[in-house]
């Protein structure tokens, strides 16, 4: 008989790309996993893993058997969903997803929340960009992700997966002291034609918003400074290298140096949390919604679609 656990670490391995980000996910080492792979190739009497360059591909036989997998594994889901839901108590393992300023700026709040009311709740926290984590909600590797979308970049929700809003996120423009701009309430998008700007790099919606927004109005943004990080583009406003423009999330006390200016119309990304509607009812899910809502600092409204 296949064991659950070994198609676990499969399918793991093949949402997740390599072993080691397979450990990652299930709180395994690289090791165990591949102890479990090789004993699942030894009960089916099949190679399952071939090593690839630094990596491993999937054979035809494994994929067959994720296909399998997962499968067993939304059973699994359904039944522990249902045993959740008759005791009406948030219980069992939790994995959440979150982009790097929702990790930073909303889950430890959140999380110690839970964990304070909840404690059979055994919520465990990964910080992943929201394009990654919508797919492995859907593919049932993360139970809840928190994720974000900007008015020029809809949320592409995966079949099989339901949304509630956590709420709005306002952006402001950071400029240095002295700067014209500093002793200003607000500016207009149209005033921004002649600044350097530093922002997050090609292929985040930050960077597509400005390139986009500003076009619209007539400027192409000289992006002078990239950076993944906001502390760090904080840090640059600071040094007088430029401009940006942040969320407010997550950002922390401005340093000294750095002042904050409304820009006009005001920039919002809005934040959702996103579940398989196959543990649309399990008590653990609705109580994280809840708590991700309560703690958000604005109004939020509970619309699933």
């Amino acid at each position: 008989m296949l064991d659950l656990q070994r198609l676990r670490a499969l399918h793991a391995v093949s949402v997740h790309g390599t072993v080691g980000a397979a450990a990652a996910a299930l709180g395994y080492t690289p090791s165990a996993v591949s102890q479990q792979i090789a004993k699942l190739e030894r009960e089916t009497r099949t190679v399952l893993l071939e090593r690839e360059g630094r990596g491993v591909r999937l054979t035809a036989e494994a994929l067959q058997l994720v296909g399998t997998a997962q499968e067993l594994l939304a059973i699994v889901e359904r039944a522990e969903t249902e045993l959740e839901e008759r005791r009406g108590v948030p219980a069992g393992r939790l994995t959440v997803a979150a982009f790097a300023s929702a990790a930073r700026g909303l889950m430890p709040s959140v999380l110690a929340d839970l964990n304070r009311r909840h404690p059979a709740v055994d919520a465990r926290l990964s910080e992943m960009d929201p394009h990654i984590s919508m797919g492995l909600v859907a593919k049932g590797a993360v139970d809840l992700a928190v994720v974000h979308d900007w008015d020029i970049s809809p949320l592409p929700v995966p079949p099989g997966v339901e949304q509630a809003v956590i709420g709005d996120d306002r952006c402001t423009l950071l400029v240095p002291e002295g700067h014209p701009f500093a002793g200003r309430a607000s500016v207009r998008r149209e005033d921004l034609g002649a600044e350097r700007w530093v922002c997050q790099p090609p292929g985040r919606v930050c960077h597509e918003w400005l390139v986009r927004t500003l076009r619209t109005v007539g400027h192409e943004p000289e992006i002078v400074h990239q950076a993944d990080e906001n502390p760090t583009l904080v840090a640059l406003v600071a040094g007088g290298l430029g401009i940006c423009l942040i969320p407010r999330l997550g950002r922390g006390p401005l340093p000294a140096g750095v002042v904050e200016v409304e820009l006009e119309p005001t920039p919002v990304r809005r934040l959702y949390a996103l579940w398989r509607k196959g543990a649309a009812r399990r008590p653990a899910i609705t109580e994280t919604v809840r708590t991700l809502q309560e703690h958000w600092p604005g109004p939020a409204t509970h619309t699933p679609h």
